[in-house]
């Protein structure tokens, strides 16, 4: 027999992971199908495959490329590890977690408050939370590192019971739920937001969507920097609570992939399959859990089913003909749900009675035994269980499907009802049921004295099941969750590793975005930082002149490069490398956010200071992410954004959705980022600089919010680029605006203010005042709108605070107040952008914006439609100087004639697209 025969049988690869330990029987199966086949043909083939695939589901047996088994628990009870854990103990501090997050929630219902909250989510999902708390989830001092937990948002009460328990938080916490300011400092924020609770709080995940996302780009992260030999990460683990609406957010599925591709087993996914949105069931006519089960297998996921507790295990082991699990398979989510906001009775009828066999089944059973038929995430065994088997998955990450009921254990007011999540308060003879279900010692008189404020219950330090509670943490490595925010300094870059920038071009023309990136390649080759650095880009790098890193800092996959690179003959040859630097999430801006926040946090989930420079597409940056963005502010990120071919008119031919005048506005809405528009090199170079300065500068004791992102919009139209002036503002420039140049013309006097790229039109605009018009034109680089307005509201506020104390003066009225003349203002984004300063600058002012939608032709031809360009400036200098008596009213008139400002094909400002 030839090697092919021999081994013909897995040809298909699968079962080339699997011993055949009788290849004698193996054969005989494989003849009798090819007779089966035969005899009987291909449909009795395929139903007979059908059927054994069915069955070996129903096992739990392992079957590749199968999309979904039966509605059974993936791990069969005779493979169910010991629980290691005193279950009675863990059971009772569970009934008082419960109870103390519901009555959190109830109490900030008071009159006079009434802020809002979440019972039933923590209440359906305690167990799940309980398992990884007091065995899987390892805190930060841990000697193998401290796990990531992304918890799932709307359950944050039962974060701050357990907190209250462990001693870490107060009742006076407690009543601070979702009052941070007029509780404070006692307040707590109503979902995980490490901005607002800096100590406690690791991951933001209430946008959903966002969580499941950066979940994974976590775990790529952190075998990124254990692969580049910056910290161990090993022994760390990645958990995401997920729900199983948010699971039809795109976010929530559309990076499966990575997960998969980078075979990254230190991801876990526990998904609550509770079958609830927020308003009702989410697949009323499906299955969900079969649904996500196929999605993630299909993806190359780890699917581990928990959806019976262990009081099924004997119906199922008797379940011979498999008529229980036929009907656990065609049961629809809906009628789940129902079920649990009913009886017993009503189970045994409309469940058990569907067939004579399983309504003998549970002949023997009380009604009240049916309805304690716990579902699988209620059942610490059968978590432990799926938690066991995530740790021991090896080369996939793994998803957890578990079953749960929404509101379990508050009540047949709350349980399995499609309004539970919207309810915040529990009625008098809802919390004697609640208290008498859990077993609070809480006296009828307590509840009906004063119904919101109910006491929260704690046993006390000594108590037995207290105790057990502190000693699982410490054996875990400490609390969670819980944020640590070192100190973290860096030896930074003297003024040495700028100088290139401050040079200039000289002859030679070049964009501003390539002056940032030979900044930034100057910045990767500093010995104290420049491994820090995480260029990030998604698959734009050569448009951005990046190609130039690959040869040397080379791209991150943690496979290596395993191909034969179709240009390995090129200098600028695509290299990839496990101990790459520069992160490729490919064409995905959002999977790249999510990388820059894994990144721009690691100062404090790791300890180790990194600092991410993501550049993008300009249009598909903030607004294609502004979400992520906002959740990057809130976990507190650090690191530049730069939003390359920024502008509306820079993009020759690339048409509308290409064309960006507006991310300045949309990052202005952004706190923590700070939006910078650099005209040139040299501007970029003390940006840059003060932005690391502030991330991870020393200052000498003055503190400063660090947590910022900087985020600078360049421009791939070549310029020549300006050596630094000896006098240069560099406080102006980084503050927001600096004067570039003094008109020497004796005439009337008008001020040309401009930022990026406007500022070479600007300079045309200043030569033909002079020489056509005799007017003398100051320039000004104007660096940052955003950081002048903001500037001067906090001025304006300070001033109405405290209306005794001499105001301050705006520093953009500062460095206007002693310029002469009217002010015109251009940009390459919309009018919006200049006109935040416009209630400050002391001097009548215009603006020159390019608004509506963008188009494809040349720059010259866009600059003259949108009326931006130099000979615009000029005219509405001149209408503007008309007005104030200081020059003939026909001159504007005859400009606008001779520079033909109505023809767009007149246009010359902006040099063509070379690239």
């Amino acid at each position: 027999m030839s090697a092919g025969e021999e081994n013909s049988h897995i040809r298909s690869g699968l079962t080339n992971q699997l011993p055949d330990r009788d290849p004698e029987e193996t054969r005989e199966w494989l003849e009798s199908f090819d007779q089966l086949l035969e005899i009987h043909g291909t449909e009795r083939a395929e139903y007979i495959v059908r059927t054994l695939l069915q069955r070996a589901g129903a096992k739990s047996v392992d079957i590749p490329m199968v999309t979904t088994t039966d509605y059974v628990n993936t791990i069969p009870v005779d493979q169910e590890p010991e629980f290691p854990g005193d279950e009675e103990l863990e059971r009772r501090f569970r009934r008082i977690l419960r109870w103390n997050a519901a009555i959190m929630v109830h109490r900030a219902q008071k009159e006079g408050i009434s802020v809002g909250g979440h019972i039933s989510s923590y209440a359906g999902m305690a167990t799940l939370y309980e398992v990884g708390l007091n065995h899987f989830f390892r805190g930060a001092d841990h000697p193998g590192g401290g796990d990531q937990v992304f918890f799932q948002g709307h359950s944050s009460p039962g974060n701050y019971a357990r907190a209250y328990l462990e001693g870490r938080m107060s009742e006076e916490d407690l009543d601070g739920f979702r009052q941070e300011k007029s509780q404070a400092p006692h307040g707590l924020s109503s979902y995980p937001h490490p901005r607002l609770m800096p100590d406690f709080w690791q991951f933001p995940t209430v946008s959903m969507g966002i969580g499941p996302m950066n979940a994974i780009y976590q775990a790529q992260f952190n075998r990124y920097v254990q692969n580049r030999g910056i910290k161990d990460t090993s022994e760390q683990r990645v958990w995401a609570f997920l729900g199983d609406g948010e699971m039809d957010e795109p976010e929530s599925r559309g990076m499966l992939q990575l997960a998969a591709n980078e075979k990254l087993d230190n991801l876990t996914f526990v998904i609550n399959c509770n079958m609830q949105r927020l308003d009702g069931p989410v697949r009323g006519n499906g299955k969900i859990v079969q649904e996500l089960e196929a999605f993630f297998r299909g993806a190359g996921w780890n699917v581990v089913k928990v959806l019976w507790g262990r009081e099924w295990d004997q119906l199922l082991d008797r379940d011979d003909d498999g008529e229980l699990v036929r009907i656990m398979n065609e049961t629809l989510d809906g009628d789940y749900q129902t079920y649990k906001a009913e009886s017993g009775e009503f189970i045994r009828e409309h469940f058990f009675g569907r067939s004579e066999k399983t309504k003998e089944m549970v002949s023997d059973l009380s009604d009240d035994d049916i309805w304690n038929l716990k579902r699988g995430g209620h059942d610490y065994q059968k978590v432990y269980s799926a938690y066991q088997a995530a740790t021991q998955s090896e080369g996939k990450p793994t998803v957890i499907l578990a079953q749960t009921v929404k509101g379990y254990g508050l009540g047949p007011s709350f349980e399995g009802r499609n309004a539970t999540h919207q309810m915040k308060k529990l009625s008098v003879d809802d919390l004697k049921l609640f208290r008498d279900t859990l077993r609070i010692p809480v006296s009828d008189e307590q509840i009906e004295a004063d119904p919101y404020n109910v006491p929260y219950y704690h046993p006390g330090e000594d108590a037995e099941e207290i105790k057990y509670l502190h000693e699982r943490r410490k054996a875990l490595g400490g609390p969670l969750p819980e944020r640590r925010e070192p100190v973290n300094t860096l030896e930074l870059p003297g003024d040495k590793a700028y100088a290139q920038a401050k040079k200039g071009s000289g002859k030679q023309q070049a964009a501003t975005t390539m002056a940032l990136v030979r900044q930034l390649k100057d910045l990767m080759r500093d010995k104290n930082i420049g491994h820090r650095i995480v260029p990030m880009f998604p698959d734009e790098a050569r448009t951005f002149g990046m190609d130039s890193f690959f040869p040397t800092a080379k791209i991150y996959n943690p496979k290596g490069q395993n191909y034969i690179s179709v240009d390995r003959e090129l200098m600028l040859a695509y290299k990839e490398s496990e101990k790459g630097q520069l992160l490729h999430p490919g064409i995905n801006e959002a999977g790249a956010t999510a990388a820059f926040t894994a990144a721009g946090t690691s100062y404090a989930t790791h300890g180790e200071p990194m600092i991410p420079f993501y550049i993008f597409y300009s249009m598909f940056g903030f607004q294609r992410t502004g979400d992520s963005f906002w959740a990057a502010a809130d976990q507190l990120s650090r690191g530049f954004v730069v939003g390359a071919t920024a502008g509306r008119t820079t993009l020759v031919g690339e048409g509308l959705q290409h064309l960006d005048g507006h991310s300045p506005l949309l990052a202005a809405t952004n706190p923590a980022v700070k939006h910078y528009d650099p005209a040139f090199g040299f501007e970029i170079a003390h940006i840059m600089q003060r932005g690391l300065y502030e991330m991870y500068g020393d200052h000498d004791g003055v503190e400063i919010d660090r947590n910022v992102m900087y985020y600078l919009t360049v421009y791939n139209e070549p310029v020549t680029q300006p050596a630094e002036p000896e006098d240069v503002d560099v406080e102006g420039i980084l503050r927001g605006i600096h004067r570039v140049s003094v008109g020497e013309t004796d005439g009337p006097k008008v001020q040309l203010l401009a930022s990026g790229v406007s500022v070479p039109w600007a300079q045309e605009a200043q030569q033909l005042l002079a020489d056509d018009w005799g007017v003398s034109a100051d320039i000004w680089s104007v660096t940052s709108w955003n950081q002048l307005r903001r500037q001067a509201l906090d001025v304006e506020q300070a001033a109405m605070l405290d209306p005794e104390k001499e105001p301050e003066v705006p520093y953009v009225t500062q460095k206007l107040a002693g310029a002469e003349g009217p002010i015109v203002a251009s940009t390459d984004f919309s009018t919006q952008v200049p006109d935040q300063i416009r209630q400050f600058v002391p001097h009548r002012f215009a603006t020159l914006g390019a608004d509506d939608f963008g188009f494809s032709d040349t720059r010259p031809a866009a600059r003259r439609h949108f009326r931006i360009d130099s000979h615009s400036m000029v005219v509405r200098a001149l209408q503007m100087l008309a007005d104030e008596g200081s020059v003939d009213p026909s001159l504007a008139e005859k400009a606008y004639e001779q520079y033909q400002l109505s023809d767009v094909n007149a246009g010359t400002s902006g040099a063509a697209d070379e690239d």
